[in-house]
């Protein structure tokens, strides 16, 4: 990799995690790094200049890493990316097995493992030609992503009602940590919750669209 050329994106909304990685990649590995805070900031930057991995969060504001990997394997000038998933709440199997269906890398747990993510980027710098799997189409994309969605957005109402049900029988000093905990989900439900509604829009939007050129047809 020339340091001077190439660079390694790091996409992260939590500024304390993007903070660790980005120095750590830096002082540590030795690499040029750029970041974003969402997929949206990281699609504008790649289209000023292409990194050589992408490595991202899934759980983001305004362009979550699912429709962010998605947007590049969709271009053609993008597709080959490597992308490095890095996730907290998307760690069940199903969550890993539509990660790589939609064209994920690798896929590293949260907590990072700094050590481990370095080691990663390194056997992904060395390979000659990443294998890229062919971009799935629209609505397989929006289908399986509307079905992770749900089912974390449930997870994550059933923690906060276990929370909000434990407070009150708790001391004043566990509370604090109860509290912050409980305020972190509720923002997590409220993104899942808005990606979910984005999702539909966009799958009854396109219902319509069919729904209207069958009726051109018909005619």
């Amino acid at each position: 990799m020339d340091e001077k050329s190439d660079y390694l994106l790091v996409v992260e909304d939590i500024p304390n995690i993007l903070e660790l990685i980005d120095t750590a990649l830096k002082f540590k590995g030795g690499y040029r790094v750029v970041t974003a805070r969402n997929g949206e900031e990281a699609l504008d930057i790649i289209r000023q200049e292409r990194p050589s991995i992408v490595i991202t969060d899934i759980l983001m504001p305004k362009m979550d890493g699912f429709s962010f990997v998605h947007r590049l394997r969709q271009n053609s000038e993008t597709s080959g990316i490597p992308v490095i998933f890095l996730s907290a709440t998307y760690v069940a199997p199903e969550d890993k097995i539509f990660a790589t269906l939609i064209g994920a890398t690798r896929f590293l747990e949260k907590p990072i493992d700094i050590d481990q993510l370095i080691r990663t980027i390194t056997e992904l710098l060395t390979q000659k030609t990443p294998t890229v799997s062919e971009p799935i189409n629209e609505f397989e994309f929006y289908e399986g992503y509307r079905k992770r969605l749900k089912i974390k957005l449930e997870q994550k109402n059933k923690q906060i009602f276990r929370i909000e049900r434990l407070l009150p029988t708790i001391s004043e000093e566990e509370k604090k940590t109860f509290t912050s905990s409980l305020v972190a989900d509720i923002n997590e439900r409220d993104e899942l919750q808005l990606h979910l509604d984005q999702v539909n829009e966009r799958i009854e939007s396109n219902i319509d669209a069919g729904d209207k050129l069958s009726d051109v047809e018909k005619r």
